[in-house]
């Protein structure tokens, strides 16, 4: 389905041809009708796929329906963390360049003045606030925000919040908000947790599946079976030839996020370290670094599994298996986004071989095994029935020819269609997050001799968290 093929609002439509959006990804087709009837909708939908403008283009949509008085906060988007909220206010910058409407982004962890700018734009009726939890309420408790004139309320990567220990804080906003309202969720993953609080805040819902808890076809996924000291060898095997893509390096640890940045650096590759330990100012450089190909390598702990769109990312190295087979999901989900291929590499040591064999059950497939380099002897045996009680073969990874399996990309995966149930939603770090994009779509949507007029003066636009005036120019697509 196209874009155009939707009645949007005049300026909205303006929006999407500057963003470059043509065909709709499976969840856009699927949820953005059900938004646009005013229906309540929970949706689950792998990294990479479109969601965030599943949700922003018909509120875009509704907002310029029914125009407000101008004073009030009109909506509120609710996300874990910061980067988030940051990417999430970029997408709105793009497709509301046309439009007469305002966002107000809240989130912590910046400087002094940012307070003010947040405050400052929600009493003076931004309408839309992008915010994280904890920042929104201490605006509540001390502000004197109105949230009373809510018409929209949109939870984004909601297992992510119930799993930072949110669920409190998002129901005391609920509590201040409108009871008549239209909710609107959006989740990786549909655990009972997730149904439960749907089931207290959305009324009648309808509910979009897209590949729930699946890695995108289109990822070339492989493993070294190794002993702990081996994989600094294999580190150096990997990166002895020129990538000519950018990469990410997980790990688990902070330490080791420290100690490896180093390793690259001393390899003469142009690597960034990337955790909760650097200041929020120094994040947020060392991202936009990596974004506009300053940084080559990142070298993150969980903090960007989630929720970053970043384009031309081909490799992704799990340094260490992730504790959680979502979080693997997550973290493979860095590469191969919208329309792109890219390979996932996890090396595996002797205390993870159970837990990578989870995640490959998790996702109903074992992941091809890799000889190891050259020069780093015998790997670890891969015993699946030892380890599951199942029958299994033993594999083991051995030095090999050099001729071992390369880092080739994966071929396209199949494109699931969309459905709708129109059903009741039933029954780390604490800034580990940042991300999951906006797919982005086909280039040269403008259509030929159609002209369309453009409201003077574009959009107002308050920044709460960031350093000073956004530019208004459209952009690159973001989740």
């Amino acid at each position: 389905m196209r874009f155009d093929e939707i009645d949007w609002d005049y300026d909205v439509l303006d929006g999407i041809d500057a963003m470059n959006f043509v065909e709709m990804t499976p969840v856009q087709e699927a949820a953005i009708p059900v938004i646009l009837e005013g229906r309540d909708i929970i949706g689950c939908a792998q990294t990479g796929t479109g969601k965030t403008a599943a949700y922003t283009l018909p509120l875009l949509d509704r907002l310029m329906s029914s125009p407000g008085d101008g004073d009030s906060v009109r909506a509120v988007i609710m996300v874990p963390t910061r980067e988030l909220a940051m990417q999430i206010d970029q997408q709105f910058q793009g497709f509301s360049y046309f439009l007469p409407l305002s966002t107000t982004v809240v989130y912590g962890g910046g400087a002094g003045s940012d307070w003010e700018q947040q405050k400052r734009g929600m009493k003076m009726g931004s309408d839309i606030v992008i915010a994280t939890p904890g920042r929104l309420l201490s605006h509540m408790a001390n502000s004197g925000i109105d949230l009373s004139h809510v018409e929209y309320f949109i939870l984004d990567e909601a297992d992510r919040m119930l799993d930072m220990g949110f669920y409190d804080d998002i129901m005391k906003v609920v509590a201040a908000i409108p009871s008549k309202r239209q909710t609107i969720m959006f989740s990786a993953t549909l655990p009972p947790k997730i149904r439960t609080l749907a089931k207290s805040i959305l009324h009648d819902p309808a509910e979009v599946n897209i590949a729930v808890s699946k890695p995108n076809e289109a990822i070339d996924q492989s493993a070294y079976v190794c002993h702990e000291h081996q994989k600094s060898g294999i580190i150096r095997s990997i990166f002895s030839q020129p990538l000519n893509t950018k990469a990410i390096v997980f790990c688990s640890k902070k330490q080791m996020v420290k100690e490896l940045a180093v390793v690259f650096r001393r390899m003469k590759i142009n690597a960034a370290p990337m955790h909760s330990d650097l200041e929020q100012e120094k994040r947020e450089e060392v991202m936009l670094d990596f974004k506009n190909g300053k940084i080559d390598l990142l070298v993150a702990t969980d903090i960007v599994a989630r929720g970053i769109d970043i384009e031309d990312i081909g490799l992704v190295i799990n340094y260490d298996v992730p504790r959680d087979p979502e979080d693997y999901i997550h973290r493979i989900g860095r590469t191969a986004r919208a329309a792109a291929t890219g390979s996932a590499i996890t090396f595996v040591n002797a205390e993870d071989r159970i837990r990578f064999r989870r995640i490959e059950e998790f996702i109903g497939r074992e992941v091809p095994k890799r000889a190891l380099p050259e020069g780093l002897g015998e790997g670890l045996e891969y015993d699946t029935s030892a380890m599951t009680g199942r029958g299994g073969s033993k594999r083991r990874s051995r030095s090999g020819s050099g001729r071992s399996r390369g880092r080739g990309r994966g071929r396209g995966g199949s494109r699931e269609s969309a459905g709708v149930k129109q059903e009741s939603a039933g029954d780390a770090e604490a800034q580990q997050q940042a991300p999951q994009s906006v797919c982005e779509q086909g280039a040269g949507s403008s259509r030929d001799g159609r002209q369309r007029r453009r409201r003077r003066g574009g959009r107002r636009h308050r920044r709460g968290g960031g350093t000073g005036s956004a530019q208004h120019t459209p952009g690159a697509a973001n989740e």
